[in-house]
Formats: C-alpha cells, structure tokens, sequence
C-alpha cells in the first residue's frame, strides 16, 4: 500500500480518514490551555481536518503552522475558520520540510505514516524543534487501532515509543492519557519531549 498523495487525497475526498474526532482532541487541548505564550512557533504536521489548528488560532496564537501531504483537509477548516492565515497553511512532504518551530504538536500524523518511517521521523522532529523546543501529542497505546489490518492508524506500545525517540531526544515523557475521549479511553498515550 502506497500511502502517497493520492491514497490520503481519496481518503479526505471520500470522507474516510478514519479517526477524525470531529473536534479538538482533549488530552491536547488541556495542554494547550496551559500555554501562555501566544508568540511561540508552533507546527502540526500531517494536520488532516486541523481541528488543534483551529483551537490554537482561535485563542490567539498568531504564529501556528499547518502541514499535510495534500490541501484537501484545509477546505474545511477554511469553511469552519475563514480568518485562518492561508500562507501557514502548507502542503507537501514533511520529511523535505524545513524550519524551526518552538513547538510541534502531534495528532494523528505518527500513525497514519508507515511504521517503517518512524524512526526518520523522529529525526526529522528533533531537527525541526529550535533550541528549548518540545513535541507533545497522543499516539495510540494499541497495536492496531484501525479497522483494517496494514492501513492507518498505526499504532503501538510506551514501550516502543520510548526506544524510537530516546535516540534524538535527551528528555522523553511516555505516560497514558488521562482524559481521553471515552472511545478512546485507555487506547492513547500521552508524548512530551525536548531538546
């Protein structure tokens, strides 16, 4: 399975990307809400409907990037909030993406890229976090979380997590998450990292 452009393209247009909540995830919202400062550079890569996106913006964080393989996802969040800044809004391959961010927020990105991508991709994070910067999100705790065996959502164990980002990170926090959504409940943990 190719999971390229057009295989997330077909997905978006066919309305079955799988695990949209329909609004912000709830572990993260909490963490943001804890945020004070509103300057901070922050990226979501691999966005999809860019719900976190909303949120952000919608509580004045003026600096908030958004990043997916393709733009079918920022149609809605355009009709949902039209003042969203469309020049943060950035299409293409994250591992060619370039940058320093003070925050990168996960949700949802980790598990739809191939397994066998992980590790680059934790690379690539740690190259794109500035100086005192940290990724934070929720990752599945579940070996498939997804309906069909081999396709997105990918998903996995702390355990597995810890040994993948303990190598680009010096401070890595794996613990599950307390106030996931109840479908969720008991399935997500929660990531937080720095330099």
């Amino acid at each position: 399975m190719e999971l390229d452009r057009d295989y997330w393209q077909n997905r978006y247009d066919t309305g079955t990307d799988g695990w949209d909540l329909g609004a912000p995830s709830t572990p993260l919202t909490t963490y943001i809400d804890q945020i004070t400062n509103k300057d901070l550079r922050i990226l979501i890569p691999g966005c999809g409907p860019a719900w976190e996106g909303q949120y952000l913006h919608e509580r004045g964080f003026r600096n908030v990037w958004l990043m997916d393989l393709t733009g079918g996802p920022f149609k809605g969040l355009l009709e949902r909030c039209p003042d969203f800044p469309k020049e943060h809004l950035l299409t293409g391959d994250f591992f060619a993406h370039e940058g320093q961010y003070d925050l990168i927020i996960e949700q949802t990105f980790f598990c739809a890229i191939d397994p066998s991508l992980r590790e680059r991709y934790a690379e690539k994070m740690s190259e794109l976090l500035a100086p005192g910067g940290k990724l934070v999100g929720v990752l599945f705790d579940d070996p498939q979380p997804g309906k069909e065996a081999g396709a997105p959502p990918f998903g996995g164990s702390g355990a597995e997590y810890v040994a993948v980002f303990t190598r680009y990170f010096g401070q890595v926090r794996v613990e599950p998450c307390h106030n996931s959504i109840a479908p969720r409940a008991g399935r997500e943990t929660w990531i937080a990292m720095g330099q």
